[in-house]
């Protein structure tokens, strides 16, 4: 009896050609050797060879390659879609770049006509390459594994003993031994095929169709997604609807009617800070408490928002983003009556809160002279101040501990009626006047809560309260087709996964009846590609089958050489290994039974 024999040799003559039994382990798609006689292809030729590289998997490869490299630019360089102002600035600094990639479209890369080519490419080279190797590998499940070559013994991995068991027997606990082993097994003639490993093709599959997922997902995603910002201040709400954004930007197919109907109002805001030690300023805590409804006539409901995790309505997702202060202002005129009272927001300049904005007071306002008139007042404000010995107006921590706010006093037409759009938190100064202190310079002050900084002649005053009030800032997301991504992205790591470490592979058992009665049982396996699996495993299923059709003594030798040819050619005997991995591997001499590398037995 023999060991599990495994041979490396170079395949020879046509007499090695295995047929089915080593094809189909892959649907891979075969390419046709080069003919020198071919004719000229002509125009539908050429069209099915331009197919055929375009639905390859290589090319798939090099377009999604080509991919990664198109989304760089879109990092480096600022895009119109995510930030104008940026961009402004780019061209500004940059006379001759700028229409040089204006030509060239990175100023919006993602929507650019070259990279809708690359992306548009290489879904149709997906599809085109899955499809066919999906009805292909359907094809494979179908059917049933190819019957044994005419010579196991010039497979890879193999191995042969005698047993005194009938070949039905043996062929019978053959096949319910590979069926426990979850192998698809059936009887061919006088041997079992048997197959297993399908999850390895399966896996690839999946892989691609999950890339396909991917594509789509995020071109609905790109196309549909909106994304604004809001900033509100504690005691405020919000409606999402358009106008109520601070900026809003959304995908080319995005309408109004996409907007997810909702309303909150924001009842507190939270933020802890680290009091001591190299992390002293580092936020601790977070949060927003904020009561919120879903549609026009929703019940109420509360809940707490914090970073990174968003509060979830719908399709849309409120994410906490930001913060800063909101010092309640009261102005009055020169009669002591209230003309605004609010609070109002200003931004953060550096991570304790120092922050900057303006007071505007647009209408009631009139100076000591009758005149209908507009106020401004430049805002610095810092939560912790350090003092006048410090010299400088920075914050030294982020809660409020030592609040000052420090104004600067304007008059004239803030020019907000003349129809161009102007931020909240700049002020137009050329139609405004400066109003003069004592020595004629800017009148400013420094103001603590609950201080009063009067306006000269009589125009009037501005009180720094003592309520202090915080603002949340808020991003508001609705990118459909996230679902879908994630879910893609993991179906394409578990069948990348499974396509790498699953092993496709087919075993035969033969049992037949030799010239001296005894049944000879013959087991091969063939993978996909060479490996320590494959013999491993058929080791493993030929000491289990052994065990129940044991072998028998090899007939006596003599010096008359039987017609099987049993003996070398020098009239000895050949060694006897003995039962199946007893005396580890062997190498077979016989030129008829020369061992078949994996990879040239699929390619016969």
């Amino acid at each position: 009896m023999s060991d599990t024999t495994t041979d490396n040799s170079t395949r020879t003559g046509d007499d090695q050609d295995l047929g089915a039994a080593g094809s189909q382990l892959s649907t891979a798609p075969v390419e046709d050797s080069p003919s020198p006689d071919l004719p000229s292809l002509g125009v539908i030729g050429w069209a099915r060879w331009f197919w055929r590289q375009l639905t390859s998997m290589r090319v798939a490869l090099l377009l999604l390659l080509l991919l990664s490299l198109a989304a760089i630019p879109g990092s480096l360089i600022p895009q119109t879609g995510i930030n104008e102002a940026q961009v402004a600035d780019f061209r500004e600094r940059h006379d001759v770049l700028a229409p040089v990639y204006d030509k060239l479209g990175l100023f919006n890369v993602y929507s650019s006509v070259w990279f809708s080519a690359i992306y548009i490419l290489l879904f149709v080279s997906l599809i085109g390459c899955i499809v066919p190797r999906t009805w292909q590998f359907v094809g494979q499940l179908r059917g049933r594994p190819p019957g044994a070559p005419r010579r196991l013994t010039r497979l890879p991995a193999h191995t042969t003993w005698r047993t005194s068991a009938d070949p039905e027997e043996v062929r019978e606990a053959a096949l319910a031994l590979l069926r426990k082993r979850r192998f698809r097994a059936h009887a061919v003639g006088d041997a079992v095929a048997a197959e297993k490993g399908y999850l390895r093709e399966l896996g690839n599959l999946a892989f691609h169709l999950a890339l396909i997922v991917m594509l789509i997902a995020f071109a609905w995603g790109q196309l549909f997604k909106s994304e604004g910002n809001k900033i509100v201040v504690e005691g405020d709400g919000f409606s999402n609807t358009l106008t109520q954004y601070d900026d809003f930007k959304s995908g080319n197919l995005f309408t109004n009617d996409d907007l997810e109907p909702f309303s909150f109002d924001v009842e507190e805001f939270t933020g802890t800070y680290e009091r001591t030690g190299p992390n002293r300023g580092t936020p601790r805590t977070y949060e927003t408490e904020v009561t919120y409804t879903e549609g026009a006539d929703g019940e109420e409901k509360n809940a707490l928002i914090k970073v990174n995790k968003p509060l979830e309505i719908g399709d849309a997702k409120v994410y906490l983003v930001s913060h800063g202060y909101a010092p309640v202002v009261t102005v009055r005129d020169g009669k002591g009556e209230i003309v605004y009272q609010d609070a109002v927001p200003l931004l953060p300049l550096d991570n304790n809160v120092t922050s900057n904005g303006v007071v505007k007071v647009l209408d009631g306002y009139r100076n000591p002279q009758g005149k209908k008139e507009q106020l401004g007042f430049q805002a610095f404000f810092v939560p912790t101040f350090g003092g006048s010995a410090s010299g400088t107006m920075l914050s030294q921590f982020p809660a409020l501990d030592y609040p000052v706010l420090a104004l600067n006093a304007y008059h004239g037409d803030l020019k907000a009626d003349s129809g161009i759009p102007q931020s909240v938190y700049q002020m137009d100064k050329t139609k405004m006047k400066e109003f003069k202190d004592a020595d004629g310079e800017l009148l400013k002050k420094l103001l603590t809560p609950g201080e009063t900084m009067t306006l000269p002649g009589g125009a009037g005053s501005i009180t720094f309260e003592k309520d202090i009030k915080e603002w949340a800032g808020f991003q508001v997301v609705q990118e459909p087709g996230g679902g879908w991504a994630l879910g893609g992205a993991l179906a394409a790591i578990g069948g990348l996964a499974a396509s790498l470490f699953v092993q496709r592979r087919r075993v035969w058992v033969r049992a037949v009846r030799g010239d001296d009665g005894v049944t000879v049982v013959e087991m091969a396996g063939l993978g996909r590609s060479e490996s320590a699996k494959v013999p491993e495993e058929l080791g493993d299923l030929a000491g289990t089958l052994y065990e129940l059709a044991p072998g028998v003594p090899d007939p006596e030798p003599d010096s008359t050489p039987e017609p099987d040819g049993t003996l070398e050619p020098d009239g000895t005997p050949p060694e006897d290994p003995g039962a199946p991995g007893a005396s580890g591997t062997t190498t077979s001499t016989d030129t008829d039974s020369q061992a078949v590398p994996a990879e040239g037995a699929e390619q016969q």
